[in-house]
């Protein structure tokens, strides 16, 4: 784990990537347990900010993502990364916003500013963890997770853009988080990308955004289309 002076001085807000976070064997358990694209146990998002397909009913869980989300969400896991926020860490055992995500071809997400207040726990969001299980992921397909600076209350250049590599995990600090992956997804039929969130949360510090939803940024083609501004509206209330 780095140390919680470099953490905070990365660009364009701390965060880290960790390749090889689970055994592999567990990795391709965890990814053989995702329930079938077409199932009807997913909630689908399909509009022109988001398109993609996410779970996060405990009862859905296989047995080997059942023990990930309850082990991850555990005090001997969330304490380490305390480690980075000096601050103390709770979980979020609804994994509200969290649980299973999968995009097929078309699947993209504007980029975005998460919630800050959780709507039901009243705490602060601090830290955003992922893991991408795509085991045979082509990289040309796209899915990058980019980071942006903020410009501003908007997303400014993009920083860093980090492929879904399986197996990859990217932990960041959501404060001031610009993130998505905006440009549709090109895989194959039969391919997918993807990931499992887990959310950890702190006490508000003095000064946080009363965010309670999502704040989404039109891309630069529909920055001018009412209809998407307006949905963009909606969506953050």
């Amino acid at each position: 784990m780095t140390n919680a002076n470099h953490w905070e001085s990365l660009d364009p807000f701390p965060h880290l990537v960790l390749d090889n976070f689970f055994d592999d064997e567990l990795a391709h358990k965890l990814a053989g347990e995702f329930p079938p694209y077409d199932s009807s146990a997913w909630h689908s998002y399909d509009n022109a900010i988001e398109v993609k397909k996410t779970l996060n009913n405990w009862h859905f869980f296989a047995p080997n993502l059942y023990q990930f989300f309850t082990d991850i969400n555990s005090p001997e896991c969330y304490r380490i990364f305390e480690r980075l926020t000096h601050c103390k860490l709770y979980p979020d055992h609804g994994l509200h916003g969290g649980g299973m995500h999968i995009h097929g071809a078309g699947g993209k997400l504007n980029t975005h500013l998460d919630y800050s207040i959780h709507p039901k726990l009243g705490l602060e969001r601090r830290l955003n963890l992922i893991v991408y299980l795509n085991p045979d992921w082509d990289q040309t397909w796209g899915g990058a997770l980019g980071l942006w600076s903020d410009d501003g209350g908007k997303p400014g250049r993009l920083v860093k853009s980090i492929a879904p590599i399986f197996n990859r995990a990217v932990i960041f600090d959501t404060t001031n988080a610009w993130h998505g992956l905006p440009e549709p997804i090109t895989c194959p039929p039969g391919q997918y990308r993807k990931s499992l969130a887990v959310y950890y949360l702190c006490e508000p510090r003095v000064g946080a955004v009363e965010r309670n939803r999502a704040l989404f940024a039109p891309t630069a083609e529909q920055s001018g289309d009412r209809e998407v501004l307006d949905l963009i509206a909606r969506r953050a209330r």
